[in-house]
């Protein structure tokens, strides 16, 4: 996750419909919050072991001593009860669509309605079958209805389209690393 973001883009601009590892949410459902979780992750990081090279990012020690766990005191609590938190993922009906997630919902499909005419790419990057409704399907109908569009799909053995699209599409079935890697040759 936050790949776009460490890329340079900005926040913003972006829309993480099926959710953010950088958020956590409350397990108590009447809390409708996020809460970002980067400082616990950094914590939790070197509470196992890790080290930060030069960049800043975390690398497994030279003597490759890794703890696996965390102390007690650093397991993640709700700031506003104390409760439990989760991943902010869609993974069930408890998924929590705070006022971030529904303010990048209305720029994205501001942007969709501004430029459903134009020549549109839509680029999907490894969108598994858990959900097609939420992001695959869409795209596939968004195409259809515009003939200016294409759809891509880059995806370890699941890369595909329906007939009705197919010469709009482009379907990569490979390793989303290597393709990435060959493009940046």
């Amino acid at each position: 996750d936050h790949q776009f973001q460490r890329a340079g883009f900005d926040k913003s601009r972006l829309f993480y419909t099926q959710g953010d590892y950088g958020l956590f949410q409350s397990v108590n459902r009447s809390l409708q919050k996020t809460y970002d979780n980067e400082e616990w992750v950094m914590r939790a990081m070197e509470a196992q072991g890790f080290v930060r090279d030069e960049n800043g990012v975390f690398r497994v020690p030279e003597d490759q001593s890794i703890r696996m766990r965390i102390p007690t005191e650093l397991i993640p609590k709700c700031p506003d009860d104390g409760s439990d938190v989760v991943m902010n993922l869609r993974c069930d009906d408890s998924f929590v669509e705070d006022e971030g997630w529904h303010r990048a919902s209305a720029a994205y499909h501001d942007f969709l309605k501004k430029h459903e005419n134009d020549h549109v790419l839509y680029l999907e990057l490894g969108v598994g079958g858990n959900t097609p409704v939420i992001i695959k399907y869409p795209f596939w109908q968004m195409t259809l209805a515009n003939n200016k569009a294409t759809y891509a799909c880059l995806n370890y053995r699941e890369a595909d389209c329906p007939e009705e699209i197919a010469v709009q599409s482009i379907c990569i079935n490979a390793d989303i690393g290597a393709i990435l890697d060959r493009l940046k040759a």
